[in-house]
């Protein structure tokens, strides 16, 4: 705009001169100056209207490591050619460049464009809007509008595949079924029923249906020795996080790249916070057990108390996913009060999966009378000092072992997969 000021000046200075004057030169001088001041504006304001664009998002949700694929379509609804206009993106996504200049666009004409981004980090993010700007071809006047094209992208955390995932050997006294009837298909068959319409075709029982000559399914009670809960620890003061570029530090990697259908994908990075690794492995053990058909629970204390009820299924891996896409390590309850608070909710049999890096061995006694109350317990200790931390969680892997808890550490730059199946 410095250079439309100048005109403006300009223009003042021979219009106070022709009007001083009288002099012809003043008033051509003038109304060449008048005419680089209205020209620019039309034309920068008709290079910003009846402009359109249409932006596709291929995947509104996706994971860390992976690719956000979007194009572009900046359409040209007049008939007036548009030297050049600037599309400037505020999306919110970390790393994500969709801002282009686009050059030279015909009448009823479009340009198109497309974006790659890795995304690096959970959360939600919005994708949008986006301003277009553009001026004359002096460019003396320039000016903007924004256009309102808003999508909304959640990133769920990274997450790892175990194979054989340390679990204790669950044993109820007095048997093993809750007497709870379920939609689900359980190990503990409860009896049969005829067929309503809306059954699955693989509840069916055959050799039943055959002899009474009718559709017969099978019905099935809810097994609380598969129920698995996860506690995650936000507690703010027990979180870390290791210097980047510090000489001798681990590196970031996570897990070896893997392959899906002859297709190589890069190796997952984190940063090396106790945050981001703490929620990567809860997902990933909530995906592991969901995918195995047991019911999973998920206990984080954060800003908030985030609380999801044991179920099982898609629906379910998609509720605990989405909440630890958002959860920050903002909580002020430590992880030993929550374990204590929540304890009410893991009934005999069941496994509580705890997840921290706290070295306060505060957490390991409540973790013990967790274990006097018939509760099977995996702790997933995330080593305080590869993280950077001074004080070892060396007293709470041993005060966790003797309470009867199975223990696994992990440490900054070491497998996930690895150190826990270990």
């Amino acid at each position: 705009m410095t250079r439309y000021r100048v005109v403006w000046v300009l223009f003042l200075i021979a219009l106070t001169g022709a009007l001083g004057t009288g002099h012809s030169l003043w008033w051509t001088f003038a109304g060449a100056l008048f005419t680089l001041i209205v020209i620019p504006i039309a034309w920068a304001w008709l290079s910003v209207n009846w402009l359109r664009i249409a932006r596709r998002t291929f995947a509104r949700v996706t994971h860390v490591g992976e690719i956000l694929e979007e194009e572009f379509r900046l359409i040209n609804l007049s008939r007036v050619p548009k030297l050049w206009v600037e599309v400037r993106d505020q999306s919110t996504l970390p790393g994500h460049y969709a801002s282009r200049v686009v050059s030279l666009i015909g009448g009823r004409q479009w340009r198109g464009w497309r974006v790659k981004t890795r995304c690096a980090q959970r959360g939600r993010y919005t994708l949008g809007p986006l301003t277009v700007r553009s001026s004359d071809p002096l460019g003396i006047y320039q000016m903007q509008r924004q256009l309102d094209v808003v999508h909304t992208i959640l990133v769920y955390p990274a997450t790892f595949d175990f194979h054989d995932f340390p679990l204790p050997a669950t044993f109820l006294t007095g048997g093993d079924a809750l007497r709870r009837r379920t939609h689900y298909t359980t190990t503990n068959a409860a009896g049969v029923r005829d067929y309503v319409t809306g059954d699955s075709i693989n509840r069916i029982h055959w050799p039943t249906s055959a002899r009474r000559q009718r559709l017969i399914v099978k019905e099935f009670e809810l097994d609380p020795i598969s129920d698995i809960w996860v506690a995650l620890d936000l507690f703010r003061g027990a979180q870390f996080e290791l210097e980047t570029g510090k000489a001798g530090s681990p590196a970031e990697t996570l897990s070896p790249p893997t392959t899906e259908g002859g297709e190589s994908h890069a190796t997952i990075r984190l940063p090396p916070q106790t945050e981001e690794y703490a929620v990567s492995i809860a997902a990933s053990i909530a995906k592991h057990f969901l995918q195995q058909g047991r019911v999973v629970g998920l206990i984080a204390h954060s800003a908030h108390r985030e609380v999801i009820p044991g179920e099982r299924g898609e629906r379910q891996l998609t509720k605990i996913l989405e909440t630890l896409s958002a959860v920050r390590a903002h909580g002020e309850i430590p992880f030993d009060h929550v374990l204590s608070l929540e304890s009410v909710m893991f009934a005999r049999g069941t496994t509580l999966i705890a997840i921290s890096a706290s070295p306060d061995t505060a957490w390991a006694r409540a973790v013990q009378q967790i274990v006097h109350n018939g509760v099977h317990v995996v702790a997933v200790v995330l080593d305080s000092r590869s993280f950077g931390a001074a004080e070892s969680n060396d007293d709470v892997i041993a005060a966790l072992a003797n309470a009867g808890a199975i223990v696994r550490t992990v440490q900054c730059g070491s497998s996930i997969p690895q150190a826990i199946e270990a």
